[in-house]
Parts: structure tokens; sequence; C-alpha cells
């Protein structure tokens, strides 16, 4: 094509691009994001080419067909130029001609020339527009058959209707991906939908909160005060505060409040708390969300706790347990595994292990090298001997049914237990057959899962949801050993499970508190028991054998963290072995700083000839060290693994046409297109949250006042135990006293604790033996007999 003279565009006027349709180069049918090439019919913009690469957002192109595309040449670094497309639409034919061939063409069957040309001569040359827009004009053709009309609508709608949608939503402001979204949602009805209540997108569409949506009502004329508008305020706000903060309820007076701020925020004017509170109570008769007692609840998280008090109450009624075996036929049991395993158990173990086994429901908890992981295995270990049960692993893969089941929150969690017990570790996930796509906010389909001997892994990281589904999927007969760290973080979801189910001393619990030790001792386990109780030890800042301090202020913290990797790498630490755990993620001494500074340290690239994937100013290259985002359980990875880039594939290298980049997880390939790679991150430094039941053999971790906002006793010792053996400390020692001090101020609103409580002072009473050990009952006792080859790490969790 010869390109000529192209004047400056007048204002107001858009860029384009007319072309025929040649091929399809990429497409994605999950987003619709698709590279095709067109032959230019015409365009404003200064290009001379007669053909030309475009990409966007696109529900449906057809081949031969000419569209008008509306965006700007851009240059790629690979890919040379190619035309971004905002939006496009098909080429409606202008002159009474045109209509008339277009509507007797193959696309419509059954409409021929005359009957084309009728309903050009009532409709008129804009037809086609005005069927789209009010279909019953059909109704005004002489001898059209109804059927046929509604076929060359629904037609239309197919190949016009599409992009009279996306239009329409380009006009009130939507990008191209958001779009797709929001069509993917409501499809024809789209516009119909928004234009009557714009506040359904932030329910329906991930991506759209309160302000966007607020901007639409404005443009629709929904006033301040519009039942519409508080009713999507108080879902809004109730649904960020329980996410953002952990929380399974509000009290109403707060939630009116922030309901109030927000609503007052975003549109000038009073909204009174009258109007917001007898939304919130249509809301309520909606079945949108629960009040009871003043407390506020999205309706799933309250009737999970509902849900999971109840599945509670019926494992803990099993009477079967306790006196199944004589206490004689168990202590000779023990003595044997103890001669077995050359281990001497302390009594606050034995007592674990014999509640463990006899009754229906126990929590193990207790901090860092205090021997969970060493009750585990003595748990499985003696039920296998009492049952008769064989611990092969043959066993395992030959049944399907085998009677121990373990299960921890994360792939990393489960695999630890696994290689502790030496028998199959899964995630809670892939035990109850989620796949990762679920909404955990609504009702899911009864799951039973089958075994006699359930145990869970850091139960602290469990949270509502999860917790619901796992106890509602119980069979009748079992018996449930949850294990955990109270002072851990809670779960990155709502609730605080683990530590509602100890306060309430309705299950069975036992707390290790005895510390097991080499004879030199760990410091980095003494100091996590030290910021346990709340203080810093006087030695903070003196290096041990095992940690050290370096003092830095926040600008100086990337270098002092470059310096610490560098020298490690030297002395032959991987950047496996190696993973500093940090806060937050912005800021100089935030984790995505702090990722761009070790990737340059631990797998550089100076000559570009390493082979990379760019997604936004993100390269990823083999060899880089990633973290898993999102749950993933049909490829058998989950949020938090941990693993490399091994191999990336160019569009031109292989038949998919599109850039592919695999990752390795312990062995496990998971293959990711350029859409997936939102699904990762880099991993050389990750959030502590992350790293919850993962351990390190070399943790570093910065801690300045910049962090103020984040840093709470359990956050910091949680970082603290995830090292096994040696901890870099960095930072303000201020800050670290300040982290340490605040425990109290982020209380999670929850009423597990007092519904199980009330469950059992009126129908469940609990034999008082079982209830948790005293600290004053425990004996202090030695170091391990016969575990000289086992280091107190082994124990850490």
């Amino acid at each position: 094509m010869e390109k000529q003279n192209v004047l400056p565009l007048s204002e107001g006027e858009k860029k384009y691009v007319k072309g025929r349709h040649i091929v399809t180069i990429f497409r994605n049918e999950q987003n619709f994001y698709t590279v095709l090439r067109v032959r230019i019919q015409d365009t404003n913009e200064a290009y001379d080419e007669k053909e030309a690469v475009i990409t966007g957002y696109f529900p449906q192109l057809y081949e031969q067909e000419t569209y008008i595309f509306y965006g700007e040449f851009q240059e790629h670094p690979k890919f040379g130029i190619q035309y971004h497309a905002d939006h496009y639409q098909k080429e409606i034919p202008q002159t009474k001609q045109g209509v008339v061939n277009y509507l007797s063409s193959e696309l419509f069957k059954g409409i021929g020339k005359k009957t084309a040309e009728n309903i050009v001569e009532t409709i008129g040359e804009k037809a086609i527009s005005k069927i789209l827009e009010n279909p019953s004009v059909l109704d005004e053709v002489p001898r059209l058959p109804a059927e046929k009309a509604r076929q060359l609508y629904e037609t239309l709608m197919e190949h016009q209707g599409l992009e009279q949608v996306m239009i329409a939503l380009n006009h009130y402001g939507f990008g191209p991906q958001l779009s797709m979204k929001i069509y993917q949602a409501y499809q024809d009805q789209a516009i119909e939908i928004i234009q009557k209540n714009p506040y359904r997108l932030i329910e329906d569409v991930e991506g759209i909160g309160f302000s966007r949506a607020d901007e639409l009502g404005d443009l629709m004329g929904i006033s301040g005060a519009h039942p519409d508008r508080i009713k999507a305020g108080c879902l809004y706000t109730l649904e960020q505060e329980c996410l953002q903060e952990g929380h399974v309820f509000l009290d109403a007076e707060d939630l009116l409040k922030s309901v109030q701020i927000l609503l007052e925020k975003n549109k000038k004017g009073k909204i009174e708390f009258t109007s917001i509170s007898n939304e919130m109570i249509k809301l309520e008769e909606e079945g949108k969300v629960v009040i009871e007692e003043k407390r506020v609840y999205m309706p799933s998280l309250y009737f999970s706790e509902k849900g999971m008090v109840s599945n509670i109450q019926d494992i803990l009624a099993q009477k079967e347990y306790t006196d199944q075996f004589p206490e004689s036929e168990f202590l000779l049991a023990l003595g044997s595994l103890e001669e077995r395993l050359n281990v001497q158990y302390a009594p606050s173990q034995k007592k674990a292990i014999q509640t463990a086994l006899m009754s229906p429901m126990l929590i193990l908890t207790g901090g860092p090298g205090t021997g969970k992981t060493t009750v585990i295995k003595g748990i499985v270990e003696l039920y296998a001997e009492l049952h008769g049960c064989s611990l092969s692993p043959d066993d395992y893969k030959k049944d399907e049914s085998f009677p121990v089941l373990l299960a921890a929150p994360t792939g990393r969690a489960a695999k630890r237990m696994a290689e502790s017990t030496q028998l199959p570790a899964v995630t809670i996930h892939r035990l109850l057959g989620l796949n990762g796509q679920e909404n955990m906010e609504e009702e899911q389909e009864s799951r039973t899962i089958e075994g006699k001997l359930l145990i869970i892994d850091e139960m602290s990281m469990v949270d509502t949801w999860l917790a619901h589904q796992l106890f509602k999927a119980l069979p009748e007969h079992i018996q449930v050993v949850l294990v955990g760290d109270e002072d851990q973080l809670p779960s990155v979801g709502p609730g605080q499970v683990l530590k509602d189910l100890l306060r309430s001393n309705v299950i069975p619990t036992v707390r290790l508190t005895d510390i097991y030790r080499q004879e030199e001792g760990s410091s980095i386990i003494d100091l996590a028991h030290d910021i346990k109780k709340g203080y810093l030890p006087k030695n903070f800042t003196v290096q041990q054998k095992d940690r050290s301090f370096i003092s830095c202020h926040v600008s100086q913290i990337a270098h002092v963290v470059e310096q610490v990797v560098k020298n490690a790498n030297r002395k032959g630490f991987s950047a496996k072995d190696i993973q500093v755990l940090a806060p937050m993620y912005r800021g100089p001494a935030g984790i995505n700083k702090l990722n761009e500074i070790l990737q340059e340290i631990l797998n550089p690239n100076p000559d570009g000839t390493r082979k990379q994937l760019s997604f936004g100013d993100v390269h990823y290259r083999i060899g880089d060290k990633v973290l898993q985002l999102v749950n993933q359980p049909e490829q058998n990875v989950f949020n938090g693994d941990i693993g490399e880039i091994v191999s990336v594939f160019y569009a031109k290298e292989n038949t998919d046409k599109q850039d592919l980049l695999i990752v390795s997880y312990e062995g496990n390939e998971v293959t990711y297109t350029r859409q997936d790679l939102s699904q990762i991150t880099h991993a050389y430094c990750c959030s502590i949250h992350k790293s919850q039941g993962s351990e390190f053999p070399i943790v570093i971790l910065p801690v300045v006042k910049n962090y103020y906002r984040m840093l709470r006793r359990n956050l910091l010792y949680t970082a603290i135990t995830r090292s096994k053996k040696f901890l870099i400390l960095l930072g303000e020692v201020e800050a670290f006293r300040m982290g340490i001090e605040r425990n109290d101020d982020l209380v999670r609103r929850t009423t597990l604790y007092e519904k199980l409580v009330e469950i059992n002072s009126t129908e469940n009473p609990i034999n008082k033996e079982t209830l948790p050990l005293s600290e004053e009952k425990l004996m202090k006792i030695d170091p391990m007999i016969g575990m000289e080859n086992v280091t107190p790490y082994d124990f850490v969790e």
C-alpha cells in the first residue's frame, strides 16, 4: 500500500488502522488476547507498510473480514512494530447497496437478496445499527417471518454485537482487558446491566473496586444516598476489611462509620446513619450479610465458623478411642519404639503421643526446637504398631484407603512432613480434591476423605474457609491431630483458627515447652523463644556462631544485603540456600528492590545472551529462583512454592507459537505462557508471610523503622524461625524492639472461640484430665539421649 501524505490529526480524532484480517498468529481463549496480521486498506497513521501486526483483547474475529482498529503503533523489543488496539469495530456497510450485499451474504442463512432489499427499503441504510439497538424494528418489515427475524438479529449480534459492547465499554473508560472481563461476566447484557446498576461490577468483576463503580454511578445519575450505592458501599467495606485485616466479622457500629466515610469521601454530601443501617437490614433480608448480636458477617465466614463448631463437636463425641488400648499395652509399645528409634521421649512428648492415640482429637503446639516433628513421627509409628499397619510406601501405593493421612497447607510444609515421617504427605487442597479455582467464599459440594488418623501440620496457616472445608470432609470415625505454633503469624485468609481452638480448651491439647539442643546450643532457637516472651536478649547484637547483627539505616540495607549475599555465594552457598525475608514490597529496602539486586548477583546476564522473558519491568531468565503466588493443584504447585526456571522457549521455537517458560519445583516441571507470568515472582527475597512452612540454611532479615506499619512480634518470630543454620539480622535494634513490643494491636475479630465455649459448656463437657498440661507439670529434661546426629533444626517448624 502506498501511504499518502497524512495530515495532522484534528483535535479529538482517533488514530486507526482499517484492514482485512489475514491470519491469527496467537489467541488466548481465557482472556481473548489476540495477535493477528491484517492487510491495510486505510489508516491515518504515518505507516508505509502494506500489512501490520495488531494486538489486543478481541472477543471474536473472522478471517477475510474487514475491521477498524483504534490504538497506536509501538515498538516491541523482540517482535518489532505492532499496533496495540484499545478497541475495534467491524466495518459496517454505509450505503444501501452495501447493506443489501452484506445481509444477503453467506453469513445470514435464509436471507436472500430480495429479503435484504425489503429490509433496507423498510428500515433504511442504517438498518444494521437500528436492528442492533432495537431488534423489534424487524417487525415492521413486511413478509419477514418471526423466526428469520430472530436468526438475523442473533447473527448480527454474533458478528457485530460484541464489537458494539466493547466500543460502549471503551466510552465508559474501560480498557480492553477489563472490558473483556466485563463482557465475559455479562455477555450481551453488559451495557444494560451497567446502566441499570454499575455497582454490580464490584461483586461480579475482579479488578473493579468501589471508586471505579462509583464513577460510573455518577455518570448514570445515581445520587449519593441511592440504595444501590449504599448497599455496594456496605458489601465492599465488609469484604475489604475482612480480607485485608483477617476479621470474620465487623462490629456493626464500626462498619456503619467506615461505610459513611467511604460514601462521603467519594461524593460530597452527608449520608445519614439511618440510611446506611436500613440498607444493611435489606442486605440481611437478601442473604448477602449475616447480622448477629451487633456483628456483621460475610455469610460464607459466618457459616464456616458455625459448621466448623458442629463438625468438631461430632469428632469429640466419639468415645471408642479412650479405652481401645490398655495403658500397659501402650507403654510396652512405646518402650519398644524408643528402643527401635534410639530415642527417649520426654514426659510431655509421651503425653502427646498417648493423647493422640487414645482421644478423638489432639492439638500439639510448641515453638521451634521443642520436638513437634519428633512427636508426629512417634504418633505415626506407634499407631501403625498398635493397629498392625505397615508403613511401607509401597503399601500406600497399593492401598488407596491407607488409614494414616498426612497433610499441610503448603507444598513445602507437606514435603517436610513427608521427609520426617517417610510417608506420603499432601496439601490440604489436594487431600480435599480442591483444584484451586473454587471460590472458597461459596459453599462447596460435600467431599469425604477416607482414613482413620489425620495429622495436619502448620495449622496456624489454615484460614476459616479452608478449615471448614477440611472438617466438613471428615468421615464419621477418624482421629485428628492438629500441629502448629500458636505464636507464628496467623493465616493470610480470615480467622485465627488454631489460636481460637487453643483458647477454647475444648480440644485436648499438649504444649511442648522444653527445647532440645546439642551441647553447644542454638542461639537462633534461644532468640526465637526470647522474642516469643517479648524481649530482646542482652547479646542480641553480639556475634554468635550461628547468627550475627549488622547495624545499618534504611538507605544502606540494599548495599549490605548485596555484600552479605556475595560473601555467602563466594563461600559456596547457592541461591537455593540463601533466603532474604522482608515485611514490605515497596521502598528502598522492599522486596521488589532487593529482588532486582539479588538477581544480578546470583543470576546475572551481563552480555544479554541468557534466554529470558520480560513481564512488565521484570525479566525472568533461566536459573532464576521464583515463587508461585496462586494455588494450581492440577499442576501440583501451590501458593508459596519456590522453584527454578529451567527453560525458556520463544514463540518461533515451538508449535504453540507462543513464548513459554518452564519452572521446576523439586523436579515437578510446570509450563507458563507469557500471560501466566502474573502467577510467579522472583523469590531471592520474599515476604515473611510467604516463607511460612519453610526453612532455609541461611536467612537474611532486614528490619528498619520504615517497616513500622508491618512490624509485629509474631512477624519477627516467624521470620527468625525459618533459619536452619545461619541467621543474619540487619537494620536498627530499636526497630526490632518496637516490633517485639507490638503484640496485641492487630487482634482479629472472630467468634469461633465463643461458639466453641458455648457448645462445650452446654452440650459436650470435656473430661478435664485431657486439658492442656500446665508448665508446672512438665519436667525439664536433659538433652535427648541417643540423638547426637540430630540437630535442633530438625525440629524447627
